[in-house]
């Protein structure tokens, strides 16, 4: 497996001994995974301090659902929810990402301590990269077909891996011009975001495709609806199990880091896996 480095804010994150891991804290009162139990920040904080302590190399910190059908919500309102959240986290050391597609936004938390902003709409808002390339923040540009509110009423593609795949190296393009650096650049292809169960599944299969471009990948597959119609999970906080069985597979296609709700079995299926497709890893990641 190829070892690939991704630059953030005060530090360089790496995938050379391990998968790397994503613990997300919702801080909204309508997340689809959990049903808003972090909105509080003394809630949200206390998990971000529990994910960390499990073992999450970063934590994903967001004011805004992104579940299908979400409304909007404004800058101010997502600033206020996040904000402290970060800044407690950041300055015990943990490594935060913010979950927002807003500049506004991502400017007040980086200004907290975040050190990579995971935009879902890859730089749609016409500020966000000068933000991002202003501070030498990390950024995860996701793929999404239209948006929150109606990315899944007739999601469409001929090619799906390869649409995908060109709209994110173009963006990662678009990103390096307007002054990031491609170092700080991963790429996302978005499962469940305008995409039927199909397209999902076509993704996974072919993570390849995406791992063999010069960007770090994440993969956020937690928890999402496609894995509770495969496994007849009707509830989100069900489907771990199911998605640590693509944190596996992510790993093996060489994916740098996945997005999770539950650290712990997914930390678990990682180092597996990481054991097997790197056996010179084995002393450090088991003993």
């Amino acid at each position: 497996m190829t070892a690939v480095d991704w630059r953030i804010r005060k530090r360089t994150l790496t995938n050379r001994d391990h998968t790397l891991i994503m613990g997300v804290v919702n801080v909204t009162p309508d997340s689809f995974s959990d049903g808003g139990r972090f909105f509080e920040n003394t809630e949200a904080i206390a998990q971000g301090r529990r994910l960390a302590a499990l073992g999450a190399d970063v934590i994903d910190v967001g004011g805004e659902s992104t579940r299908p059908g979400a409304p909007p919500v404004p800058a101010h309102e997502e600033v206020q929810r996040i904000t402290t959240v970060i800044k407690v986290l950041a300055d015990e050391g943990v490594v935060v990402s913010v979950d927002t597609s807003k500049a506004e936004v991502a400017a007040a938390a980086i200004a907290a301590g975040a050190e990579i902003v995971n935009d879902v709409s890859a730089l749609s808002d016409p500020d966000m990269a000068a933000v991002i390339a202003g501070s030498g923040a990390g950024v995860v540009l996701m793929h999404m077909q239209d948006k929150p509110a109606t990315m899944q009423e007739d999601p469409h593609y001929d090619n799906v891996t390869g649409e995908v795949f060109e709209a994110l190296i173009q963006q990662a393009e678009v990103a390096e011009a307007a002054g990031i650096d491609r170092d700080c650049i991963c790429i996302d292809p978005g499962i469940g975001f305008g995409k039927t169960l199909d397209h999902n599944l076509e993704l996974l299969r072919d993570l390849r495709v995406f791992t063999s471009s010069p960007y770090p990948v994440v993969l956020g597959a937690s928890r999402k609806s496609f894995l509770g119609t495969l496994a007849g999970l009707p509830d989100p906080e069900d489907r771990d199990a199911a998605t640590a069985g693509t944190t596996a597979l992510a790993v093996a296609a060489g994916v740098f880091c996945v997005r999770v709700h539950d650290v712990s079995s997914n930390l678990q299926s990682a180092r597996v896996a990481d054991a097997i497709v790197r056996p010179r890893s084995f002393d450090k990641v088991v003993r």
